[in-house]
Parts: structure tokens; sequence; C-alpha cells
């Protein structure tokens, strides 16, 4: 299987779909590029939780150590971590309600593409949200 993101079209869809994103990765200190990049889509109106076991919390929202700790409908998973956590990563979101899988720029799989295209899930790799935010929402 190749792995395809959506296109623009389908991607500002996604975007404009979601309100909740879960941030797997996602740090407490402001210079860091996961927190950056969650920032800027907070900004943009979307709510933010932190995924990371290794914080409490972060731009004010309380973070959970794992997808499976979520207690809320989350929209899309959006991952800052390596690839090879991907696969495990994508086992839990199976088991989320999530319907969008997001792996930053760097971040790619194929075996976790297939898995969570053949689960249903939409899956974008290799691609920073708040890049495509800004092309295809603008806001």
């Amino acid at each position: 299987m190749i792995m395809r993101n959506p296109s623009n079209e389908e991607i500002r869809e996604i975007l404009e779909k979601t309100e909740t994103i879960a941030v797997v990765g996602l740090s407490d200190r402001p210079e860091r590029t996961s927190y950056q990049v969650s920032k800027a889509m907070q900004d943009a109106g979307y709510k933010i939780i932190p995924v990371n076991p290794t914080i409490e919390e972060s731009l004010g929202e309380k973070a959970v150590s794992s997808l499976s700790e979520i207690s809320e409908p989350v929209d899309l998973i959006n991952v800052f971590r390596r690839s090879e956590f991907l696969p495990d990563l994508a086992r839990e979101a199976v088991d989320t309600e999530a319907k969008v899988f997001w792996a930053q720029q760097g971040v790619q799989d194929e075996n976790t593409y297939q898995y969570l295209t053949e689960q249903g899930m939409t899956v974008l790799m290799d691609l920073c949200i708040k890049v495509a935010h800004s092309v295809t929402i603008g806001r």
C-alpha cells in the first residue's frame, strides 16, 4: 500500500470538522516544536489534550499518560513521537473515538499507515498540522 496524504481540500474538511486534538508527545516547554505547534492550534480554536506521561499539564490543560486515559471525545490524534513509536500508538488509537491519526513532519511508518487505514482511520504522515492549517484554512 502506498502512503498518500489527503488532498488540501480533504485536509481543510478534516480541520473544519475537528474540535478536539489529542497531542501525543506534547511538551510543557515553550521552546519545543510540539508546544509551539499545539499553541498555534489552540489559538486557532481547537481544544488540546496533552498526552505525555512525563508532564502534569501543558497549555493550561491537564496531561494524560496515554490515549487510553482520555475521558472525552477526540476528533484527531496528532503525534510528536519518533517513527518507531507509531505502531504502538496506532494500536492505542484504534481504541479511541478519533477518526484521524496525524503524524508530524518527519514522522512516518508504512506498516502503521496500512494498519490504521484498514481500521477505517484517515491517516496523515510527515506533515505539520500547523502548516497544513495555515495553507488550507489560513486563520
